[in-house]
């Protein structure tokens, strides 16, 4: 049975690729940090659930000793920041990437060094439209995430000799409580801005991500699941 390691992976969009994976029949391990709500719930849906920071690394390499064998890893722990740039501390600067770039950077290393000996394995990094496209009053945020769309080309190049496969999916505006800031009205805008004519749902990327599970041979590529948000 294979092993499927989801970081913050008890609500939201890692939830539900949680839960498509478990309903595969894998062996699925879900990280959170905080959410101890989301944790027992995920518990009870029958997913592993283990508490860590993907910020540090000691929790992070203790994780992975833990599972000792991860066949797929998916990179979905994140965070958001929405404000101009001239009110973002430095503090706050270093946490966004702590979390979005340098925890996927730590679990893909720990990741590798079990499937470089198995000579397979699938890292998918979550990233966002926003590191492509880039958004307004989010520019610490989309630099992450556009960080994240280089370390996935470099490491699909690094790692593809060894029979491991590196791709990322960048969500669209998705129903998930990341973006349940937003008013009646500004939803309401951004559905129009979307040719699809709705907000994604954590079920849409879910099914993107298994397709890279299936398609193995592909790698190094970022698959957009935007509802046509991006199109220019």
């Amino acid at each position: 049975m294979k092993t499927v390691l989801v970081t913050g992976g008890v609500r939201g969009i890692g939830l539900a690729i949680a839960e498509a994976f478990l309903k595969k029949g894998y062996r699925v391990a879900a990280t959170y940090s905080k959410d101890e709500d989301g944790a027992s719930l995920a518990k009870a849906k029958g997913l592993e659930v283990y508490r860590a920071d993907v910020r540090s690394e000691t929790e992070i390499v203790s994780l992975f000793e833990r599972l000792d064998r991860v066949d797929v890893l998916v990179n979905n722990a994140g965070v958001s920041l929405i404000k101009q740039i001239q009110d973002v501390s430095y503090g706050e600067f270093q946490n966004v990437f702590a979390v979005n770039m340098g925890g996927a950077f730590l679990c893909a290393r720990e990741a590798s060094k079990r499937m470089i000996p198995q000579k397979s394995g699938l890292i998918v990094n979550i990233s966002s439209v926003w590191g492509e496209v880039g958004g307004s009053c989010e520019s610490v945020y989309s630099a992450s995430k556009a960080a994240l769309l280089g370390f996935t080309k470099a490491l699909a190049k690094e790692l593809g000799w060894s029979g491991i496969r590196v791709n990322s999916v960048s969500p669209g505006v998705i129903d998930t409580p990341m973006n349940a800031h937003f008013s009646e009205t500004e939803t309401a805008a951004l559905v129009e801005e979307i040719p699809m004519g709705r907000l994604g749902v954590g079920e849409d990327i879910a099914k993107a991500v298994l397709y890279l599970e299936e398609n193995d041979y592909v790698t190094g590529i970022d698959l957009p699941v935007n509802g046509g948000f991006s199109v220019v």
